[in-house]
């Protein structure tokens, strides 16, 4: 969080609270030393909104999601609608991980209060982590029409416009962006991509350095120390660059420690993928998946769920198959959020799928097609391709659900694929806590692949194996084959994926990779293999079926 937002979260309009000292250090801009005599005030019993807020902005900044919406909330009942925290408990909401609730109460801040710039900006924050692009932008280009000094909504504009390749562009924001604040973190990552992606790895350090030097929030940390890794890699340094991933993913355990840890109430991602394949291997063989009853409603001519692993390719064919004139592809959206509710525990525990009521079957496979419509526009007489690498954890209720639905897996060295995985600044989440340990990421991958293993062994599902190595080298027969797989004439619209790309953006972490059109980027493990070296036991097996040397 900004320093510059942090003010314009300041309550006003409440009575003067017991201690002025308070009220003069927000005057002084010193919204650190305010919270902290407003936490130690409300722990002698004094109560004000404005005391409960920035109690609430301390253990926020502390990591203590929780807490600090509960202070919130305290704070809303003495001043009901107060947009201010209303504002701050969004922003809280979207922290915490609960993306649909956070947007719900900034779309209700800014419908209250359309002038409110910082509200704007925080819903900017939440609709790029639902990875709605244009909506973002719209949001912080209207944040600074209300407030044309918002440094970080200048920001956040200067590094959407980098990844997307828009140089000018992001040169110009950041420029706006470090005019007000000379180290606005995102408009610095901004020009950073830009000179990574130049292969000016000097220029990108010499960017990045000076800021690791100032106050920064945890997840802008882990973001510079990310970059800088970047930075380090184009120019030669494997082992510095490494140390920077490393110290990266370190920041990002701490600061999301209290939320995303494994507990025994918080079982691991890994644990999950593994109490799911435990029970597809007790179930055993299936020989016959029943149809639905009859049509269904919204649902598409053709369906194919697009799975794999993250960094794996996934989005690279997403975007070849979306470039076909009848393909609907949706980009990691939330699809089955209705079917995870109704059929999967936190735990990874299934219901008895063979015996589950064909009624709630049909009402699932209806609000799947609904949400498809949602997100997707109209499918029916067309191809849908439902891209999420990690839909092959849900591949026993997918087939179930969906079996006439066709799987496409896509396979690459695990190598390229967990030093991938390491060097990148996933959202946060339980899959991305198993990241940013090596080894733990390197069992998840293992898990992850014996699951779909599995499932492919013993249920009656058809998918088809697409390896990255081969996509590159020989494009043309590979989507050929993939193409007649989904039942796709072939047309020279697939080897304009680049332009597809950039037309319809790119949400994932392949974004700057995708638009940059066909090229090899197999085999980067090689400069970072003593890195690499204590895991690739655990990988060993996968790196003989889908390794580049196979």
């Amino acid at each position: 969080m900004s320093t510059k937002l942090v003010k314009r979260r300041r309550p006003g309009g409440f009575p003067r609270p017991p201690a002025a000292k308070i009220e003069r250090l927000l005057a002084a801009g010193d919204v650190a030393g305010a919270a902290m005599l407003a936490e130690r005030a409300l722990a002698a019993g004094q109560v004000s909104p404005l005391i409960l807020n920035l109690a609430a902005w301390r253990k926020e900044e502390a990591g203590d999601f929780g807490s600090a919406h509960s202070l919130l909330q305290r704070a809303l009942k003495l001043s009901p609608g107060d947009v201010t925290i209303l504002g701050s408990i969004g922003a809280v909401l979207r922290k915490q991980g609960f993306l649909d609730e956070a947007l719900a109460v900034l779309d209700g801040v800014v419908a209250a209060e359309p002038r409110h710039a910082a509200a704007w900006l925080e819903r900017g924050y939440v609709l790029d982590a639902q990875r709605a692009a244009a909506a973002a932008t719209a949001s912080y280009e209207q944040a600074i029409a209300l407030d044309p000094t918002l440094s970080p909504a200048l920001g956040k504009l200067s590094d959407a416009a980098a990844r997307r390749g828009e140089a000018t562009v992001a040169q110009d924001y950041a420029r706006r962006a470090l005019a007000l604040h000379p180290n606005e973190p995102s408009a610095v990552f901004a020009l950073a991509v830009l000179a990574v992606e130049a292969r000016d790895g000097v220029r990108a350090e010499a960017l990045l350095r000076p800021l690791l030097e100032t106050p920064l929030a945890p997840d802008d940390r882990t973001r510079t120390l990310t970059l800088l890794g970047d930075a380090l890699d184009r120019s030669n340094r494997p082992v510095d660059a490494f140390a920077c991933y490393q110290a990266a993913q370190a920041n990002f355990r701490d600061a999301y420690r209290a939320v995303l840890e494994p507990t025994s109430d918080r079982p691991s991602h890994r644990s999950f993928i593994e109490t799911i394949r435990g029970q597809v291997v007790a179930t055993g063989r299936v020989d016959h998946l029943p149809p639905p009853a009859g049509p269904v409603p919204g649902a598409a001519a053709t369906h194919v769920f697009l799975l794999g692993y993250p960094r794996s390719g996934t989005t690279l064919i997403e975007n070849v198959l979306a470039s076909a004139g009848n393909v609907v592809a949706l980009e990691e959206r939330d699809t089955l959020a209705d079917i995870d509710a109704a059929l999967l525990t936190n735990e990874g525990i299934m219901p008895p799928l063979d015996a589950l009521d064909p009624a709630l079957l049909d009402r699932l496979r209806t609000a799947y097609w609904a949400r498809v419509a949602t997100l997707g526009g109209a499918v029916e007489g067309k191809v849908l391709v439902d891209m999420n690498p990690f839909n092959g954890i849900k591949l026993p209720i997918l087939s179930r659900l969906f079996p006439t639905a066709r799987f496409v897996i896509m396979r690459r060295d695990p190598r390229d694929v967990l030093l991938s995985c390491f060097r990148v600044n996933f959202m946060p989440g339980a899959a991305a806590w198993a990241f940013s340990d090596l080894e733990e990421a390197a069992r998840h991958y293992d898990a992850l692949m014996r699951l779909i293993d599995v499932a492919c062994d013993t249920l009656p599902i058809a998918f088809h194996e697409v390896f990255y190595d081969r996509l590159v080298l020989d494009f043309e027969p590979t989507v050929r084959a993939l193409a007649d797989f989904i039942g796709l004439a072939w047309t020279d619209d697939f080897t304009t994926f680049a332009t597809t790309a950039k037309k319809r953006g790119v949400q994932t972490a392949s974004e700057t990779q995708v638009r940059k059109g066909l090229y090899n980027g197999g085999g980067q493990w090689q400069r970072y293999a003593d890195q690499l070296a204590p895991v690739l036991p655990i990988l060993a097996p996968w790196i003989d079926r889908f390794g580049a040397t196979r």
